[in-house]
């Protein structure tokens, strides 16, 4: 798969380069420009990245960090068998237990939740650092909610993470999946002040808190080509927005 030549593989962490010094000067430049547009396409060309990370995995098979890398494209492709055959072997090379929680959420991924709450509640868990800690207990409540039970879901989430003032990377996502299970639940109400502590705590705009709090405020948006349209026929411009209730102050501070 071609490569831009400004992409020369210095772009990567310096552990995983240090981890490619086994490899030949030339092939480890190789497998780290791969490697490079694998973490660059993730998110917006998965499949791209799926690409990418075969082609590090078949020049250096015997290196975790591309065995990672692989794991993680196939992830992101929904291919949860291959991804979680990948984090293992992982998982195996450097003996960390970091890929964790995304192992058990493999599992969900693969219909088999009740293996996902085992690894949640297994000795492995109690050896993550918080962020990691907070991902696993996402995935179990994800995986009770696969089982249909959302109250437990809810309880699951339920933690001093949750609680806490303090402004976290997985405050947001956090707080959007406790609001998100009370909805559920049929607790709108609690869930529309869990989607607004989202939104104020949700810094890079990783979930689509604002666009769940507008919805249960009563927002409708109009598309602006169908605004467009209606000017055109000599009527009056719809609002881009409309909010079918008064403001509401955000009480519930977490203490």
């Amino acid at each position: 798969m071609p490569i831009p030549e400004e992409v020369t593989g210095d772009e990567i962490d310096k552990d995983v380069r240090q981890e490619l010094q086994s490899l030949p000067k030339t092939l480890a430049e190789d497998v780290a420009r791969n490697l490079v547009m694998v973490a660059r396409l993730l998110d917006e060309d998965p499949e791209a990245a799926y690409g990418y990370s075969r082609v590090a995995l078949r020049l250096a098979s015997r290196v975790a960090a591309v065995r990672e890398a692989a794991g993680f494209a196939a992830y992101a492709n929904q291919k949860y068998s291959e991804a979680l055959a990948e984090f293992r072997a992982a998982r195996r090379m450097t003996g960390s237990v970091e890929l964790w929680p995304v192992m058990a959420d493999c599992e969900r991924g693969l219909g088999r939740p009740e293996k996902a709450l085992d690894m949640a509640g297994a000795p492995e868990v109690h050896k993550l650092d918080k962020a990691s800690q907070v991902e696993m207990r996402l995935v179990a409540a994800g995986a009770r909610r696969d089982m249909g039970q959302l109250d437990a879901a809810i309880v699951t989430l339920q933690s001093p993470e949750l609680a806490s003032n303090s402004v976290q990377p997985w405050t947001a996502r956090l707080r959007y999946a406790y609001a998100d299970a009370l909805l559920a639940a049929g607790r709108e109400q609690e869930a529309r002040e869990w989607f607004a502590k989202a939104v104020e705590s949700d810094r890079d705009g990783s979930t689509d808190a604002s666009d769940r709090l507008a919805e249960l405020d009563g927002v409708e948006f109009v598309d602006a080509l169908d605004e467009h349209e209606h000017e055109g026929d000599g009527g009056s411009a719809s609002p881009t927005a409309e909010a079918g209730h008064e403001d509401e102050t955000r009480d519930g501070k977490e203490d």
